[in-house]
């Protein structure tokens, strides 16, 4: 099973709305997520600035992202994979990413992440929900499956 790390921005937009791409990955599709503790730092960050619910975080990290610890300094983290990012502060997530031997990084800021270096050098590919969603589409899917991705995927694009 292909191990994907989750940026902040994905795990917030799920607890945000049950309609997105992000929702329907984290509480549908049975694949094997990871999130770091620098990354869950932003989360709760977030569900305070956004007034989310803590419990379904707690929930949502118990059932299914598994939680892995970046033990290096913040500093260091980003002077090491500050090539792999336009915005220092992401670097942590590159960082979690190689620590779990993700194959996919999920995010929303697409344009924080040096996309090809992170795949050339890495092996690593980063996309959106959404497109994640088309390439399980484009493996073949079950139908009812299909059907979720596309209405899903509409539902993004009409805002």
């Amino acid at each position: 099973m292909k191990k994907i790390f989750v940026d902040s921005d994905v795990v917030l937009s799920s607890l945000l709305s049950p309609k997105g791409a992000a929702y329907f990955l984290l509480n549908e599709v049975g694949l094997e997520f990871a999130i770091s503790n620098v990354s869950l730092l932003e989360i709760e960050r977030g569900i305070v600035k956004l007034n989310l619910d803590k419990n379904q975080l707690r929930k949502l990290v118990k059932n299914r992202l598994k939680l892995i610890e970046l033990r290096d300094s913040t500093k260091k983290i980003k002077k090491s994979f500050k090539n792999y990012v336009f915005d220092e502060d992401d670097a942590h997530v590159v960082a979690g990413a190689k620590r779990t031997k993700a194959k996919v990084i999920l995010t929303y800021n697409l344009k924080h992440f040096n996309k090809q270096k992170i795949k050339d050098d890495l092996g690593i590919v980063v996309l959106t929900p959404a497109q994640y969603l088309q390439h399980l589409r484009s493996l073949g899917l079950d139908k009812t499956i299909i059907v979720a991705i596309i209405a899903i995927i509409c539902l993004e694009l009409l805002g």
